[in-house]
């Protein structure tokens, strides 16, 4: 039975970017692990009904991937506030997470996203993928955030995906568990909208010959 990881700086980050294949490997008998980065808290400046509200959305996101309660792992690195912590501390809290889980498939945010959580987390991931000392992972595929990944001003690190992963079966409940996060949606043509995420799954399709996919650039794989 393989083993799938998923890596979000924030809560969401982990349904648009690659929901609707997560569901699809759970599908197929995979493991699913979720970290999440960071977290809001009242010592940040959120209030208690929202951080409460926030694990209320998480718990239900992670049941409804089908991810298992000791294969969530939280951080908890403050929002917006990872280039603020050294980087070997960062390595070290995800070392640790795929010494013990051993995934096989590891997704990660695109390197070129513009929020500085985003880029930190690839830079952080990247570093726990060396064949050497996690010899368990085989795949390391990067995925694109709306309102994130579109909106570098850098061309020499735009997303170029080259792996399409069929989601017509998916896609309707990745987006009924997107709904979970109500606060983080908005209305057409804000980037995270149901009508963009819709469209986005049906571009990566029109790309590669689905009704719905999802597009990852392939960053490493390890055939045996």
């Amino acid at each position: 039975m393989s083993k799938v990881i998923v890596i979000a700086p924030h809560p969401d980050d982990e349904l648009l970017g690659c929901g609707g294949t997560l569901l699809r490997r759970k599908n197929e008998g995979a493991i699913l692990g979720w970290v999440i980065m960071t977290k809001i808290s009242e010592d940040t400046g959120w209030s208690k009904k929202c951080v409460q509200e926030r694990e209320h959305e998480i718990a239900q996101v992670r049941k409804g991937l089908g991810v298992q309660p000791e294969h969530l792992f939280q951080l908890g690195f403050p929002t917006t506030k990872l280039d603020t912590f050294p980087m070997g501390e960062l390595i070290a809290k995800v070392s640790e997470i795929f010494q013990v889980f051993q995934p096989e498939e590891v997704f990660i945010p695109h390197k070129g996203d513009v929020h500085s959580d985003h880029r930190i987390t690839f830079e952080a991931i990247a570093a726990c993928t060396k064949w050497f000392r996690y010899p368990s992972v085989k795949r390391v595929l990067s995925y694109e955030t709306l309102s994130e990944t579109e909106c570098s001003l850098d061309s020499s690190k735009a997303f170029q995906p080259n792996v399409f992963v069929d989601i017509s079966s998916y896609l309707e409940r990745k987006l009924e568990l997107l709904r979970i996060y109500g606060s983080e949606l908005g209305e057409f043509p804000f980037p995270r909208s149901e009508t963009a995420v819709r469209a986005l799954a049906e571009f990566r399709g029109a790309t590669s010959g689905f009704e719905y996919a999802e597009g990852f650039q392939l960053l490493l794989e390890r055939e045996e």
